[in-house]
């Protein structure tokens, strides 16, 4: 394995093995597999699971790492190809970013998309430019349209409370004032298609998942046993639902319009998940979501700090499923 993308570039069965992979190195530490090794985690966007979560796996595998937030000690880099750089960025990824794999073993981008394109974002065009700059191991850290880091940590959380394999999964929208990125709904909707569930979006009018992104979960759902389905009718998708997956994401009918997209989610606010959803949902249903997450806005108090939600729990198994990646980047065995 030498990049760590997209789970889609890997077959059911391997993805299986790299959570056997995560279990045994939590149950039983290699505290100097990777001495000697040095990962590079190069953030264009915020972040507090995946920075603390990579920087601690490292050291538990005995080797270290180094961050570049561009503009926070270090120079602002452009993205753009061809930009005219008389602006407040003085350096361009192209030179910077094969300056930093030339320092480290392995490297790790974080670069959300620009939320103007649907298009270019669903391409992952910035991201891919970025990549095709270096032939080091690499890790997608969160792009415009996948968070695979994300979605093999919510499968190992899967598996760790023995969520059916071919259960209901409810990817449902939760409100959040303003729009976000189609990461996170993107890889959990194909992670649980890959692992068989019967996947369902549940989505208020206007904020359908694009047609790419529902056919390439379909795809995996049809070499797996699953299904994937997209409703607004939430007695429907969540009557003998296994897990619900709380999320928040931007409207993809009014994709890079911030103002038109605002006036479409005021008027749902009532799409906080509350205890009461759960009324139809299976008795042991769980509450699952990759936080950040606001309170009482996208999800309420009684339903995170209830027996219900696995939220904890999904976070640390970041750690976790992101140890058994560099494991096999940077060991191989």
């Amino acid at each position: 394995m030498n990049r760590f993308l997209d789970l889609a570039d890997f077959e059911r069965d391997e993805i299986v093995a790299l959570l056997d992979l995560a279990r045994r190195l939590e149950a039983r530490p290699e505290p100097h597999a990777l001495a000697g090794k040095i990962l590079g985690l190069l953030f264009f966007n915020p972040s507090l699971r995946t920075l603390a979560s990579f920087q601690a796996g490292m050291a538990r595998l005995g080797g270290t790492s180094f961050v570049i937030t561009p503009g926070q000690g270090s120079y602002l880099m452009e993205t753009r190809l061809g930009a005219v750089m008389n602006g407040a960025a003085a350096e361009h990824v192209r030179e910077g970013i094969p300056v930093l794999a030339s320092y480290c073993d392995a490297l790790g981008i974080r670069a959300f998309g620009e939320a103007r394109s649907l298009a270019d974002d669903l391409g992952e065009t910035s991201f891919k430019a970025m990549t095709a700059l270096l032939d080091k191991p690499l890790i997608n850290l969160e792009s415009a349209a996948n968070h695979p880091c994300q979605a093999l940590a919510d499968w190992k959380t899967l598996d760790d409370y023995a969520v059916p394999r071919g259960g209901r999964f409810v990817l449902s929208w939760a409100y959040h004032p303003r729009a976000l990125p189609l990461a996170v709904p993107a890889a959990a909707t194909h992670m649980a298609a890959m692992r068989g569930m019967e996947v369902i979006v549940l989505r208020p009018e206007g904020f359908g998942l694009p047609a790419p992104l529902l056919e390439k979960a379909r795809r995996a759902a049809a070499a797996s046993g699953g299904s994937v389905r997209e409703t607004a009718d939430r007695d429907d998708a969540l009557a003998g639902a296994h897990v619900v997956y709380a999320k928040e994401w931007g409207s993809t009918a009014h994709y890079g319009d911030p103002e038109a997209d605002a006036r479409l989610r005021a008027a749902l606010t009532g799409w906080c998940v509350r205890e009461s959803w759960f009324a139809r949902a299976a008795p042991d249903c769980r509450l699952m979501h990759c936080l950040p997450v606001r309170r009482n806005t996208a999800v309420a108090d009684e339903v995170l700090d209830g027996p219900r939600s696995v939220v904890q729990r999904e976070a640390q198994n970041r750690m976790i499923a992101q140890m058994a990646v560099l494991y096999r980047l940077l060991k191989g065995a």
